[in-house]
């Protein structure tokens, strides 16, 4: 039997939702709901899916199972716990929310009704990430000594025009770090694991908005392990993202979706995978493939079959949440802060 998906919200990030759907096995695209219906009308011709200009709607139809929330940022949490509330499994683009209380509200409300979370971080089912991943678990590279993430994209004033919510606190909780650097946060926190302190500083240095374009942060790992976050919008004409992971027997580094560096003691001529879903969003956020989208939705329609939870949890979506809200409160207060796991309990 086919999964009915529902997509609410229908601005740039639903279009990769929907080929993601009508790309995946036992999925289907049954409903759209957008405040414009123009919009909405327009995205569900393309799939055959019935159109509202009210998201109510849409929660209220029976073939629809899963909800996936393309809204504006700081609409997501509520969202997600009416979506809950209507019994409809969940998949939320980045991020979660925009604070620690609605994440871990929308958190409560799906486990509270029984229906699965899925937070978007459709880097983490790209190949190369799943094989350095597997050599972190494998302690391929030794002692784990460094983890960083560079994220040095441009966005330009035009891009913040367009949208009135974009680069605000209120609906967009955050800048370079909560909407665009959240996924190279993710996959340092997938691949590193928790962090316990972070000193961080973010300023607004070159667009008028409300929130950063420019941060950087220190960070140590619980395991021991340090490491540094940069992420901008700021810089011309913007970058791949790279991770650099490194231990006393080894290196590993990514840019986007590409190993570009694999010296592990031992392994140097070791065979590495290639990914034909590999794109980038550093200079254009259109640019990327949906390609990711797709392994993730297919991991949710897996997720409902076979009664587990989906590979990237609402905890996972919480995680990355609380890391970058302490980089903000170190930047205002001038100090470390602690970062502690029980912040996360719902």
């Amino acid at each position: 039997m086919e999964i009915g998906f529902g997509i609410i919200g229908c601005g740039l990030i639903a279009s990769f939702h929907a080929q993601a759907i009508a790309k995946s096995i036992g999925g289907t695209l049954v409903a759209v709901s957008d405040l414009s219906l123009e919009r909405a009308e327009e995205l569900a011709s393309r799939y055959h899916a019935k159109a509202f200009n009210d998201y109510k709607q849409l929660l209220a139809q029976p073939e629809v199972d899963v909800v996936c929330i393309c809204t504006p940022s700081g609409l997501h949490a509520q969202l997600v716990i009416e979506a809950a509330q209507h019994g409809k499994h969940v998949v939320v683009e980045k991020p979660l929310a925009i604070t620690m209380e609605e994440g871990r509200a929308a958190v409560a409300a799906c486990k509270g009704n029984n229906v699965k979370l899925a937070v978007i971080s459709q880097l983490r089912f790209a190949p190369a990430l799943q094989q350095a991943k597997a050599a972190l678990e494998q302690q391929k590279l030794g002692k784990p000594l460094l983890g960083d993430a560079y994220m040095k994209y441009y966005r330009s004033q035009d891009y913040y025009d367009q949208g009135g919510w974009r680069g605000t606190w209120k609906m967009d909780g955050g800048g370079a770090l909560m909407n665009q650097g959240i996924h190279g946060i993710d996959l340092l926190l997938w691949l590193m694991g928790p962090v316990t302190e972070v000193w961080g500083q973010a300023a607004t240095l070159a667009r008028q908005i409300e929130v950063e374009d420019t941060a950087v942060a220190a960070v140590r790992y619980a395991s021991g392990a340090m490491g540094v976050i940069e992420g901008t919008t700021s810089v011309y004409p913007g970058y791949n993202r790279r991770l650099e992971l490194h231990g006393d027997q080894g290196t590993i580094v990514l840019e986007e979706e590409q190993i570009i560096k694999w010296d592990l003691a031992g392994e140097e001529d070791k065979v590495l995978l290639e990914d034909e879903g590999v794109s980038s969003g550093a200079r254009d956020p259109g640019a990327i493939s949906s390609e990711g989208h797709r392994r993730q939705i297919q991991d949710m329609v897996a997720a409902i079959r076979e009664d587990r939870e989906p590979l990237v949890t609402g905890i996972d979506g919480l995680r990355a949440i609380q890391l970058i809200l302490a980089i903000y409160q170190s930047s205002r207060e001038g100090r470390p802060i602690q970062i502690k796991e029980e912040d996360l309990h719902v």
